[in-house]
């Protein structure tokens, strides 16, 4: 629990929470470019590739794009966890302490949603 009294500390909290937000984003972009760009290399290369099918950039780009929903519902277990230890005099009245609570589990969502994309589109 914090002695602080300061909404500082809040803000802080809030502000990591959204850096892991931006951060699962990243994640999931970058495993989303890693999983199309076989199929990129499909169309450039047939001959030499094979069958377009679940190669190696298929994997790790689901594995990126996991990796980056996991973040974002890790860094929400966090800051929740963080939100209990504060006293009510270090959150600012009539603030909304879950907006970034709500992107961050949607974000985990649509992460997870894209995965399941992935697997179906091919």
């Amino acid at each position: 629990m914090s002695d602080l009294n300061d909404p500082r500390v809040f803000f802080a909290a809030e502000r990591t929470l959204l850096a892991w937000n931006r951060t699962s984003l990243t994640l999931m972009a970058f495993g989303f470019v890693i999983e199309r760009f076989g199929l990129f290399m499909h169309l450039l290369l047939p001959k030499q590739l094979g069958a377009a099918g679940k190669g190696v950039s298929f994997w790790v780009g689901i594995a990126f794009v996991m990796l980056g929903a996991y973040s974002a519902a890790s860094a929400t277990s966090q800051y929740l966890r963080v939100l209990k230890s504060l006293k009510p005099v270090e959150i600012p009245d009539g603030y909304n302490v879950h907006a970034g609570v709500v992107t961050n589990k949607i974000v985990a969502l649509l992460g997870v949603a894209l995965v399941v994309y992935l697997f179906f589109a091919q």
